[in-house]
Formats: C-alpha cells, sequence, structure tokens
C-alpha cells in the first residue's frame, strides 16, 4: 500500500494525470485514500521502541496518504489558483471532498490531547492542511466550532519543551543544537508546524484569535508566577515563550500589545536568564534576541538584557551558549551606544571562539559578521586573530563535510560562513593595508585548495577574499599570483558562470601588478589570458550573456598597459570583430564596440591600420554610428548607458580627429566630429543629472528619511482581516496593489527597448580605471587644437562643413573644457595639499 501511495503521489506532484478528471476515476481513489487517513491504525504489532514505531508500516501508509491528500488540496483544490479549465475540478473538490478531510484531519489530531501516539511527520502534515484552510472562509467557518480545542489542548502543548526535548538535552546536547538550527528538520517538526499555524491564525484570523490566545499565554505566565519553585510549570512556560517570540512581528505591530512588550520581557522574561531549567535560560536569550530592536523607554532595560545574553555564552549549558550568540547579533544590531560592548569585546571575541570550535553552525557565523559590520576599523587589532581562528575553523568544517554522510551538511554551510566573514573582517579593514600582508600566509592555503574544483560550493566566497586581497595589499605577492593559473584552468573547464566574479580579481592582477604581468614569461600571463579569451569568445556554444566579462578584460589590459602591448593589438581586435559579427544582444556589442575604442584611444594608427587590413572598418564604423543613432522609446539612448561607456566611446573617437589626412579621410574625418559631439552633449548631460541626484540623496540623508516603521504592514494597530472576507481575496488585493504601483514606477514590460536590465548599465562609485584622470572634454578640445596647429587647412574644412547647430554646440563643448581644466587644476592643487599634510614632518 505504501508503494502504491508513494506512486500515486509522484503522479500528481506537480499536475494531475488527465485520467483523474474523470470524476468516478478521481472518486474511487479518494474513497481508498479516505478509507485509510479515517481507519485507526492497529494497535497490534506496534514496535514499542520510539524510532521502529515511526517507520512502522501502518504509520507510513499514514503518512502518505495524508500528504496525497494534502497535495491534492494545496496544488489542485483551490478554484481561485486554478486555469479555467481545472477550476470545475477545484470547485468539485472544494464542495465533496475538502470539508471531509478536514474534520479527518482533526480526529486524528485529537489522539495527541487523549495521550494517544502520532509520528511527527504525521502531525506535521495535518496541521499544514489546517494552516492552509484558515484563510479560506468555508474551510474556517468548519474549523471555528473546534479551534479553541485544537489551539490550547493540542497545538499549544506542541509548542512546550517535552520528554524527548530533555532526553536530547542532556545525553547529546549538540544534536540538540542542530536539530534546533536545521531547516530541514523544521520542515518536518510538530513544532514548527504549530508554530506556523498559530502564525497565521493571527495574521489571517486575529481579530476573533490574537486577544484570546495572548489571554491565554499571560495565563501561563501568571500560573507559573504563583507556583512555588518545585511546582512551577517549566515546560509550559517554555511554550508560552516560544509563542511570545514566534509573534513578535505581529506583537510589535499591533495595538495594544506594542505598547507593553517592554513590561512582558522585563516581567516574564528576563527573570528565565537565571533559571534553574537550562531550558528556559535558553529560550530567554532567544526571545529577548527576537524583541532586541523595540524602543526601550529605559535603556537600562537594554542593558541589562544585553549584559544578561553576554553572560548566557560563559552558561554550562551548550544550548544555552548557542542561543546566547545568536541573540547577541540582534542586541549588536540594535545597540546604539557601543561603548555598552567595546569594553568586552575581547572577551566576546574568545567566548565566540571557543563555542566556533565545539560547534559547526552557520548561523554563529552571522554573528561575527554583525560585530565587525558595526565596530568597522576598531576590529583591526584583531583581525589577524579573527582570521587565523576562522581559517582553522574552515578547515576543520571541510574536513567535517568531506568525511560526513549527513545530507545536510552543517559542516559545509558553517565553513561558507567562516568564508563569508572573512569578506567582511578584510572590508572592515580595507584602509590598513598591511594588515593584508599579516593575514595572508594565513588564508592562502584556503584559496589555493578552493580555487581548483574541490572549491566549487565555496568558489564566489574565495573570489571574493581574492579580490580585496589583491585590491587593498600594499602589492601582489608572487603567493597571490599563483591563483591565476587555477582561476584560468576554472574559467575553462567549469567556471563560466563565475565569470563576473573571475573578472574582478583579474583585473586587479593587471592594474595594479601590471610590470609582473607584462614581463612574467614562466607562467606568460598575457598569452594565458589571450588563450582563455580566445576560447570562451569563439565558442559558439557559449550565450553572449556568459562572455561579457571577456570584453571588460581586454578593456582592462589596453588601458593599464597603454604602449606597451601592441603586439596584441591584431589578435584581440580580430578576435572581438569576429563575436561582433555573431553577438546578438546589445549590451554584449556595446561592450565589443568599447574594446575597438580602447583600442584607438591606445593607438589609432595601429587600430585603424589592423581595421583596415580585416578589410571590415566601415562594417564596425557602420555598427559603432547606428548603435550611437540608436534611441529608446522613452528618447534616451539604447546603447552605451552608463557614463564610463559615452567616455571610452568618446576617447576613441576623438583619437582619430588628430590623425593627418592620409591616414583619416575628410568625410570620415566629418562624420566622427559630428558623432562625438553628439556624444559629448549626452555625457556632459548624463554628468550633471547624476550629480543632481547625488545633491537629493545628500539632503533626504541630512533631513532624514520618514521611517519605514508606518509602511511596514498596512493591518498596524489592527488584528488581522474580517471573518467575512477570504484570506485569498486579501492577498490578491496586495498583491494587484504591489503591480499597479510597480507600473507606476515604469516595471512593466510593454516597451521591451525601455525594459532592459539598466543593472548591467548603472555605474559602478568604486570602479577605477586609468582614464579616470583624464578629462572627455579637455582631451577633445586638445585633439581639436592638435589638428588646427599641424593642418589649418583640414580645420577650416571641418569647420564649414558644420551647420549652425553643431558650431554652438563645438563652441559649447570647448567652454566647457576650460572650467574642467580649472577645475582639474583646483583639485589637482587640493590633493597635493592634503598629500602635504598628512606627510610627517622630521624631527628638527
Amino acid at each position: 500500500m505504501k508503494l502504491i501511495c508513494k506512486i500515486f503521489w509522484s503522479s500528481i506532484y506537480l499536475e494531475l494525470p488527465k485520467q483523474l478528471f474523470d470524476i468516478n476515476v478521481f472518486n474511487a481513489w479518494m474513497v481508498l485514500f479516505l478509507s485509510v487517513s479515517e481507519r485507526p491504525v492497529p494497535v497490534e504489532g506496534q514496535p514499542m521502541d520510539p524510532e521502529l514505531r515511526k517507520s512502522w508500516g501502518w504509520w507510513k501508509v499514514k503518512k502518505w496518504t495524508v500528504h496525497i491528500l494534502n497535495r491534492i488540496y494545496s496544488r489542485f483544490g483551490d478554484p481561485k489558483l486554478q486555469t479555467p479549465e481545472n477550476k470545475p475540478f477545484a470547485q468539485m473538490f472544494q464542495k465533496n471532498y475538502a470539508g471531509r478531510i478536514l474534520e479527518g484531519h482533526l480526529n486524528c489530531l485529537n489522539t495527541i490531547r487523549v495521550g494517544g501516539y502520532l509520528p511527527d511527520r504525521v502531525t506535521n502534515l495535518l496541521l499544514q492542511y489546517l494552516s492552509n484552510s484558515i484563510c479560506k472562509s468555508s474551510m474556517y467557518k468548519l474549523l471555528l466550532p473546534r479551534l479553541d480545542v485544537l489551539l490550547f489542548e493540542i497545538v499549544f502543548p506542541l509548542l512546550c519543551f517535552n520528554d524527548s526535548d530533555q532526553k536530547l538535552w542532556e545525553e547529546d546536547p549538540h544534536e540538540y543544537v542542530r536539530k534546533g538550527y536545521n531547516i530541514i528538520e523544521d520542515l518536518y517538526s510538530p513544532r514548527t508546524a504549530s508554530m506556523d499555524f498559530v502564525n497565521e491564525l493571527v495574521r489571517k484570523r486575529g481579530k476573533d484569535n490574537l486577544p484570546k490566545f495572548v489571554q491565554f499565554v499571560v495565563g501561563i505566565f501568571r500560573s507559573y508566577d504563583e507556583a512555588p519553585a518545585e511546582h512551577k510549570p517549566y515546560r509550559q512556560k517554555d511554550g508560552a515563550m516560544l509563542a511570545v517570540g514566534s509573534l513578535c512581528d505581529k506583537l510589535k505591530q499591533t495595538d495594544p500589545y506594542k505598547s507593553e512588550l517592554e513590561h512582558m520581557l522585563v516581567q516574564h522574561i528576563f527573570p528565565e536568564f537565571s533559571s534553574p531549567a537550562g531550558h528556559l535560560r535558553a529560550k530567554a536569550a532567544w526571545v529577548a534576541g527576537q524583541y532586541a530592536h523595540i524602543n526601550f523607554s529605559d535603556q537600562n532595560n537594554f542593558r541589562k538584557a544585553l549584559h544578561s545574553v553576554v553572560s548566557g555564552m560563559r552558561d554550562p549549558e551548550l544550548p544555552v551558549r548557542v542561543d546566547s550568540v545568536f541573540a547577541l547579533r540582534s542586541f549588536v544590531e540594535a545597540c546604539k551606544d557601543l561603548n555598552e560592548i567595546r569594553p568586552i569585546l575581547p572577551q566576546l571575541l574568545d567566548e565566540f571562539f571557543k563555542l566556533m570550535n565545539e560547534v559547526e553552525n552557520e548561523d554563529l557565523v552571522f554573528t561575527l559578521e554583525t560585530i565587525v559590520d558595526k565596530f568597522g576599523e576598531e576590529m583591526a587589532p584583531y583581525a589577524f586573530g579573527l582570521c587565523q581562528n576562522l581559517a582553522a575553523a574552515f578547515w576543520r568544517c571541510l574536513n567535517t563535510s568531506e568525511t560526513s554522510d549527513d545530507p545536510d551538511d552543517v559542516g559545509a554551510l558553517a565553513a561558507v560562513g567562516c568564508l563569508r566573514a572573512i569578506s567582511t573582517i578584510l572590508e572592515s579593514v580595507s584602509s590598513l593595508p598591511q594588515l593584508f600582508v599579516e593575514i595572508e600566509p594565513t588564508i592562502l592555503p584556503i584559496m589555493q585548495k578552493m580555487l581548483t574544483a574541490d572549491g566549487q560550493d565555496v568558489f564566489e566566497e574565495v573570489l571574493e577574499i581574492a579580490s580585496y586581497m589583491t585590491f587593498y595589499s600594499p602589492n601582489i605577492t608572487l603567493g597571490m599570483w599563483s591563483l591565476w593559473p587555477l582561476m584560468v584552468e576554472a574559467l575553462v573547464d567549469w567556471a563560466i558562470d563565475f565569470f563576473p566574479n573571475i573578472l574582478v580579481p583579474m583585473d586587479n592582477f593587471i592594474s595594479r601588478g601590471t610590470a609582473h604581468f607584462l614581463t612574467c614569461k614562466e607562467p606568460d600571463y598575457q598569452q594565458s589570458l589571450f588563450t582563455v579569451l580566445s576560447t570562451l569568445m569563439t565558442d559558439r556554444n557559449i550565450e553572449d550573456s556568459d562572455i561579457e566579462s571577456a570584453p571588460k578584460l581586454i578593456e582592462v589590459v589596453f588601458q593599464n598597459c597603454k604602449g606597451q602591448v601592441d603586439q596584441w593589438v591584431e589578435p584581440y581586435l580580430r578576435l572581438t570583430i569576429d563575436r561582433l559579427q555573431r553577438a546578438e544582444t546589445s549590451y554584449l556589442k556595446s561592450l565589443l564596440i568599447q574594446v575597438v575604442a580602447n583600442m584607438l584611444y591606445y593607438n589609432p594608427v595601429l587600430t585603424l591600420g589592423v581595421l583596415h587590413n580585416t578589410g571590415l572598418a566601415s562594417t564596425v564604423f557602420d555598427i559603432w554610428f547606428q548603435m550611437l543613432q540608436q534611441k529608446r522609446k522613452s528618447g534616451l539612448p539604447a546603447n552605451f548607458k552608463r557614463e564610463h561607456d559615452k567616455k571610452v566611446c568618446c576617447l576613441g573617437l576623438t583619437s582619430l580627429l588628430a590623425l593627418p589626412g592620409g591616414q583619416f579621410p575628410d568625410e570620415a574625418l566629418q562624420r566622427v566630429f559630428k558623432a562625438t559631439l553628439d556624444l559629448l552633449v549626452s555625457y556632459k548631460n548624463q554628468i550633471a543629472e547624476a550629480a543632481k541626484e547625488t545633491e537629493v540623496d545628500y539632503e533626504n540623508e541630512m533631513n532624514g528619511l520618514e521611517s519605514d516603521e508606518d509602511d511596514d504592514d498596512e493591518s498596524d494597530g489592527e488584528m488581522g482581516m474580517d471573518d467575512t472576507e477570504d484570506g485569498d481575496e486579501a492577498e490578491s488585493k496586495k498583491l494587484k496593489k504591489l503591480a499597479a504601483q510597480a507600473k507606476s514606477f515604469g516595471y512593466d514590460d510593454e516597451d521591451d527597448d525601455d525594459s532592459d536590465d539598466d543593472d548591467d548599465f548603472s555605474d559602478d562609485e568604486e570602479f577605477q580605471s586609468p582614464i579616470d584622470e583624464v578629462d572627455a572634454f579637455v582631451f577633445f578640445v586638445d585633439a581639436i587644437r592638435v589638428m588646427q596647429a599641424s593642418d589649418a587647412q583640414r580645420f577650416q574644412n571641418l569647420n564649414q562643413s558644420l551647420d549652425f547647430n553643431y558650431q554652438a554646440i563645438a563652441n559649447g563643448i570647448a567652454q566647457h573644457a576650460e572650467v574642467r581644466r580649472v577645475e582639474m587644476e583646483k583639485e589637482k592643487q587640493k590633493k597635493a595639499a592634503e598629500a602635504a599634510a598628512a606627510t610627517p614632518v622630521p624631527a628638527m
């Protein structure tokens, strides 16, 4: 029977087979499933051992039957979510079966209330069905008569600490921690399903249910406070605290509860930091962390909770220490006065790494990242030790992962967390280059190991570390250069999806280690780069989007190696033109044209000669000018959208203007001159617009933006939707409203030209290149002056060919260039003065 159920489950997982749309066939199956679902499991023959019992055949059949009924209901049983052709089936299911299944599930759950046995997975599935029923008014009406019994006598007891928890806490605290923070365990847990049910109930039907549930929880708290120590209901208090923590988002937004939260914490949660029951000390830390961001009217209460959480990191019980570290993250984020933490930071870090030696958990590393983010450069004295500890933890986690058969692989997740934390530390001390020299020997072996096929799961994180190391170190060491061949090999073999990530450290290698890149022959970095780019750009099976980083790397070479790589102009230019003729996306075409522009700026005579030798010079320029003229429906340029793109094109075209007539005929000169003027105007306007936006952003920052709290939830101050309104209708209204808002901000797809993903076209403020020091307007005017001085007749002919509009534009650009020349001189003097002020005066 179990096998039949599993086969049926597989057949309906994505869509209903057409045979089941035959009402007679479907009814026959449903009779069988409902019979199995509603029939009590035989008592005879059940194993006594808990592990064997939950795997007993009849319970397995029960589990798969409930699974199937849930799947049909959630995926095919809601008329609002079905296509027109499937809607009649959903209506039939809703009318004939949904309510009966609900009754059967409630009866089955009642087993728990009377002290009977129900496997965790079955309980979880039954509660999932009930949670899905809350938002549907017809189903909620069926649930309502039995809701109080369900909520207070079945669901709440499932929230409470139980015998199994106690046994695991005492016998294997590491496993207790693992299960408590394992997302896979959550999927099957009755406790998680119970919390989901309560959350869904107060979210969708809060008006009737939140007050009575809160009253119930308060009753538990009161009973606990009034009972003598030997009779206190510790486990019920644990369940009540779990409920309060789980409902934090709702309670923080809803009157009258949000104004009482601080009092509730002080009276009922904080005292449990010193509870004799370890599980209550752990729960106190967790709940405190959930509410760390509320506005405490008395900062002493925040301070008391923070110090209690810190003390919890030294608790004798491992789960308490772990929950305290996780809660600490929220307190660090919420802390307005870092002096609360600063004096104890060394001890905090010591306790943190002691715990990391005991437990492999990526959430632990999240806390460390938060501390590093918050303290920034103040972490410098600890950076080396932190990286050493994280590197050691990484190797431990990696070893655990490689030797473990656990499909959840917490070791692998923790290893990723360690690498991410190292990146956070490197970013925080980026202004202290000497630290990178000290840290490099510790993390270089990790990069050397994980930039191979062994590191595919952490490749992105390792590349980020390599990017920091190659950018912020005083110089790039030979050890770091050993990573180049590893990245090249990976890129060719399997890492094409990581090309944008590889681009960053390779750019750093070329731009910050230019001399070594140009002179080293063992290995030959120039040749290896051309080989890999040639392999990728000529591969007809690679999509345009996958090789966008290739022309960016070519640009890096020619901008950083000006005058030193003449031998590579022709190979790279032929490679670029070949791919340009096959390129389909406008963005890749734009990047490839910019390679041509960069080469013209690098050496116009050599580049133009190669273009003529290929016989494709006119083709390339035709494509270029056509792309410059293309507009979106909004009137904005369709190509070369970034300031950087426009500047590169300006520098490339301008480089042609100073060539003698024999190398660049007058007709071509006029065409290039006008195109450059148009481009400079567009570039100038974009710079002005960006400056205006920056000024507005700065003003907004200074004035302070309105708090987002009022907009977080439209139900702020309310307890939930009215019972007469269907939950899905409410959700549908929200989605429609969001869609309308999105459309009003220009995110609809009607205009394909205007809906290009502009992420690729936004200027990165941190992007640096050698042309940053070159002003396109000054460069243009200087080129014209060279022409005027070297060939006055040619200049005169060009000037006479311009109509009044272009003459006016040319004069405007000339005037702006002089303004920029003065501004650049002032900027130069200012930098010189700052450098002089920073230079220490020698002692007399």
